[in-house]
């Protein structure tokens, strides 16, 4: 399990010139590792054990662990009410009364799924890496270290100088193609959520909720809505002939300790996912907010090196540059060192036209 898990650490490796934001990154790579690492603990879990122990009388217990685990098991949900030990055995496990069942025949696909989604989360970094084209990592040329042979970086900083100088208005796409796949994070977490939701038979999107809720009611009143999305302890019928031709019906008790890793699972991804959901929101209201109001964008500038640059050159940089040449000056002072940072934007702020 280790050394499968350890081969994720190359997800998270830190990458030498930065090319997006922080919340991207976490949505692309941390979210994807941790996707990764529940998928893979989830397919040991179901394939390297047993997932599935069903307690039948007069039938061998191996056919009908395989036969409940491929079909279906399912709970009774007014048994879910019934105090546990006098009206039902288990939560979610009495006598049919006539009620409709509620079946279970997603948790043999929870590892796949799980798999997708981190597939999901890195696609906009696959397409990202493919837009971007390396121009972030041309640009900095080793300028991230201010130590080195000072001629060689006076040479390396005019060549940048140069180049933001004749290519002005020219980024505009590297700007909106960025933002775009910061826009598709932002839609991959609302459709997974929706997904996932369908595929736990609309129960995903409260669930947090509820598990909240469960801690402030009494102990007698509680329903643990972990236990009625990934139960514990199930029900299955086997069907077969008896010796004169008659049809024999078998009702069997399945224990399910795979549904302890899944409830624990997907427990921390939906509040994983409501953060990342906050933090991509407030994330897209930053770029509308920069697109549209030269302001914020003099301030995002000097942010990061308030003290190098002042109010003036920040000024001067904003409303000189279009907005993809601003993004592209933006990002390199997240690369470049701070002292050759703020060179290469006074000589921008004095000679670039308005």
């Amino acid at each position: 399990m280790l050394k499968l898990l350890g081969g994720l650490k190359e997800f998270v490796k830190r990458q030498p010139v930065t090319i997006d934001g922080t919340v991207f990154r976490v949505h692309v790579t941390f979210t994807t590792v941790v996707l990764l690492a529940c998928s893979i603990m989830v397919t040991a879990t179901q394939y390297v054990g047993n997932p599935i122990q069903c307690i039948v009388d007069g039938l061998p217990t191996r056919p009908v662990n395989t036969y409940c685990w491929i079909t279906s098991t399912f709970t009774m949900p007014d048994a879910f009410l019934r105090e546990q030990g006098v009206g039902a055995a288990h939560p979610g496990v009495g006598p049919e009364n006539g009620e409709p069942p509620k079946y279970y025949t997603y948790y043999q696909w929870v590892c796949f799924a799980l798999f997708l989604q981190a597939m999901l989360c890195y696609f906009p970094k696959w397409i990202w890496d493919m837009q971007e084209g390396a121009l972030m990592t041309t640009l900095v040329m080793g300028l991230q270290f201010g130590l080195g042979n000072e001629k060689e970086r006076e040479k390396q900083k005019k060549i940048l100088i140069h180049y933001m100088l004749t290519h002005i208005r020219k980024h505009t796409w590297y700007a909106v193609k960025y933002w775009m796949c910061e826009f598709m994070c932002l839609a991959n977490i609302v459709l997974q959520v929706y997904w996932m939701n369908r595929f736990f038979g609309g129960e995903f999107i409260t669930y947090g909720l509820r598990v909240i809720g469960m801690s402030t009611e009494h102990q007698d009143n509680r329903v643990d809505p972990m236990v009625f999305i990934f139960p514990r302890v199930t029900k299955c019928t086997f069907h077969k002939f008896g010796p004169s031709g008659s049809m024999q019906k078998h009702d069997s008790l399945c224990v399910l300790p795979l549904n302890i890793v899944n409830e624990k699972t997907y427990i921390f991804i939906w509040f994983w996912y409501l953060l990342l959901l906050v933090a991509l929101v407030l994330m897209i209201c930053h770029r509308v907010l920069i697109m549209y109001n030269a302001t914020a964008r003099k301030n995002a500038l000097r942010y990061r090196h308030y003290r190098l640059i002042t109010d003036d050159v920040a000024k001067a940089v904003t409303n000189k540059l279009s907005l993809g040449d601003w993004w592209v000056l933006y990002m390199l002072g997240k690369n470049l060192d701070p002292i050759i940072y703020r060179e290469v934007v006074r000589e921008i702020a004095k000679k670039a036209d308005a």
